[in-house]
């Protein structure tokens, strides 16, 4: 896999107040984890990282990140983004988690999962394309991580669906989710799924109306059952 140089700066000021005040230079604070070292705190140039996102949106990426202390290099090394905070009302990037990764060694990291081509049983039968599952959990090399997984949906029917155990993981690349867990499905229209259910409906109110038959029948046959003893009385009476 392609790794991405990029420059990240030693920022020794913390907190709140700090963070903002570098969010306004332009820059983006962040942290770096890992490989057995005290978290280092830092900050990037914020049109770098945006340029960056925006060619490989989508993508896993390593970052080959070089340390600076004021205009100094410190080191430079591999890390992966293990997360990433956005402004809850503009989507700004406000944070940057960096975790420190050695090449030779495994690693787990999500990657996206895209659907590829047209579920005929959403082009042809009206029904439902559902995504269950957007990223799944890897580990691999960080020199084998993919940049993506593809689903190809061309041939599910309605009812249909794509498992974990279906998506062609590149060599050296495992998972640990369950190989059952559904990724996609094409769920049925609501014209299919109305219908059974109206066809239930009836079909119970038809039932019904036997048991009541029946229930006025077995009352009928109590109130003969209760009168022939009168009967039964009055012709003794008259002898």
């Amino acid at each position: 896999m392609e790794q991405i140089n990029f420059d990240v700066q030693i920022r020794k000021n913390t907190g709140s107040s700090q963070a903002r005040r570098v969010r306004r230079s332009d820059l983006i604070p962040g942290i770096i984890y890992g490989a057995g070292a005290k978290p280092t705190t830092i900050q990037a140039d914020r049109k770098a990282y945006d340029r960056v996102s925006r060619i490989h949106a989508g993508e896993s990426l390593i970052y080959h990140l070089n340390l600076t202390d004021e205009g100094k290099k410190v080191s430079d090394f591999p890390a992966i983004i293990k997360d990433v905070q956005l402004h809850p009302v503009t989507d700004e990037v406000i944070h940057i988690d960096f975790n420190r990764i050695s090449l030779d060694q495994e690693i787990e990291i999500k990657v996206k999962i895209i659907p590829k081509g047209e579920a005929v049983g959403v082009k042809r039968d009206g029904g439902t394309l559902e995504h269950l599952m957007w990223e799944l959990d890897i580990v691999c090399l960080p020199t084998n991580i993919p940049h993506h997984l593809e689903a190809d949906i061309t041939n599910l029917g309605v009812h249909d669906s794509i498992h974990v155990k279906d998506l062609a993981l590149p060599p050296g690349v495992r998972t640990k989710h369950d190989p059952e867990s559904v990724v996609i499905t094409v769920a049925g229209s609501m014209r299919e799924e109305t219908a059974p259910a109206a066809a239930e409906g009836e079909a119970s109110a038809a039932g019904a109306e036997p048991e009541v038959l029946k229930e006025k029948k077995k009352e009928e046959t109590a109130e003969g059952a209760a009168k022939k003893p009168e009967a039964a009385k009055k012709e003794e009476a008259k002898k």
